[in-house]
């Protein structure tokens, strides 16, 4: 019996698109749980919703992600470092990435996010590498790889 005729589209997307983030949150987690690095952030499972619910928007391009997660995590640790972590600050370090992230198209809105969690944390520069870029590029390989053997939905739309 094939999937089709146990769910319909809509029902079938759905449970796609829970698998493979099951799958890509699971693979970072093991990934944390079993090396020296940070590799997952809350701000990932927001990601998750577009890149396995919505594959096809322009907000879950690989350059979106990686750029967005990455431009939003540096602004918030430049943002910590020059001015410190104020009332004030906070709500600029969102703004400044929102405003960079529409200016070079590289929404992406979890990474909205970043700056809060970072700066509210404490994190340093070390967390811009892992769990930002790495996770970033491995939730990217992870929904390509997905989407091409087992959604069967075109992933990435485009690559830049």
């Amino acid at each position: 019996m094939k999937i089709e005729q146990i769910f319909p589209t809509r029902q079938k997307t759905a449970l796609l698109a829970g698998i493979g983030a099951t799958g890509c949150i699971t693979a970072l987690s093991f990934l944390s749980s079993h090396s020296n690095a940070l590799w997952l952030m809350a701000p990932f499972g927001a990601t998750m919703v577009i890149l396995f619910g919505l594959p096809a928007s322009p907000l879950a391009q690989p350059r979106n992600i990686v750029a967005g997660h990455l431009i939003t995590a540096a602004l918030g640790l430049m943002v910590a470092h020059f001015l410190g972590v104020h009332e004030w600050t906070l709500g600029l370090a969102v703004g400044l990435s929102i405003v960079t992230m529409m200016l070079s198209n590289t929404i992406h809105p979890p990474a909205g996010a970043n700056p809060l969690l970072i700066m509210l944390a404490g994190e340093n520069w070390h967390f811009l590498v892992t769990p930002v870029v790495s996770g970033a590029i491995l939730m990217v390989g992870f929904g390509y790889v997905y989407h091409r053997f087992i959604s069967g939905q075109p992933y990435p739309q485009r690559w830049l």
